[in-house]
């Protein structure tokens, strides 16, 4: 398994990170080049455990993702169902009141023998915790 994670603390409070973390339609406005829409909702919330999100990407593809870990202002985990570039692909973001402020932490998995398949997860991580923290700057 390669695996990845990046860390950023932003200075807004744990609700308003949550906030921006749950609200999968919302990532368009503020993940790089994405769009998502909700092809089943969550069992006991719209954005919770059971709701599969579709994601697209640039140029056009298409990730299914189900939500397998939903914890209100704590945690978010999510597996690929079809389009992810690598076999059991999965992702977790994490949340945590800081000095008054929140950290997130966004971790990446998957199954590759391709050497630098860790350096990609590590990128992506940080680019999507990076526009992340810019997300919650917005909601507080």
């Amino acid at each position: 398994m390669a695996r990845a994670c990046a860390v950023r603390r932003v200075d807004v409070p744990l609700p308003s990170a949550w906030a921006a973390v749950a609200d999968h339609v919302d990532m368009a406005n503020w993940a790089p080049g994405m769009a998502a829409t909700m092809e089943r909702l969550g069992n006991d919330d719209p954005n919770g455990v059971g709701a599969i999100r579709d994601i697209t990407l640039p140029p056009g593809r298409h990730i299914r993702e189900e939500i397998t870990d939903f914890e209100p202002e704590r945690r978010l985990g999510y597996r690929a169902l079809s389009g992810a570039a690598f076999p059991d692909w999965t992702g977790e973001v994490e949340l945590a009141e800081h000095q008054g402020g929140t950290v997130i932490r966004w971790s990446l998995s998957c199954r590759s023998s391709i050497p630098g398949t860790s350096l990609f997860l590590r990128i992506s991580a940080l680019v999507m915790v990076s526009a992340l923290a810019k997300a919650t700057k917005r909601k507080a």
